[in-house]
């Protein structure tokens, strides 16, 4: 049997909205232009991705560059 969550009408406190950063899905079905590149990561970074991927049922490669193109749009 699954517990019922119980709320209360209790004050949450401090709340700041974050602006959607995240890409629409017409932007994530696009074909972006790539470019090969060479880089040498470290053993426990590449397994984490990997493993990631395995539980999302992607490729860990697209999961790095989806993260590297997050960090770089964030920084203009």
């Amino acid at each position: 049997m699954k517990t019922k969550m119980q709320y209360s009408n209790e004050s949450m406190g401090k709340v700041r909205v974050i602006k959607d950063f995240l890409p629409s899905p017409e932007e994530l079905a696009l074909k972006e232009e790539t470019v090969k590149v060479t880089i040498s990561l470290s053993k426990a970074s590449v397994d984490f991705f990997k493993k990631e991927a395995k539980n999302h049922h992607t490729q860990y490669q697209k999961m790095i560059r989806r993260l590297l193109d997050e960090y770089a749009t964030h920084q203009v």
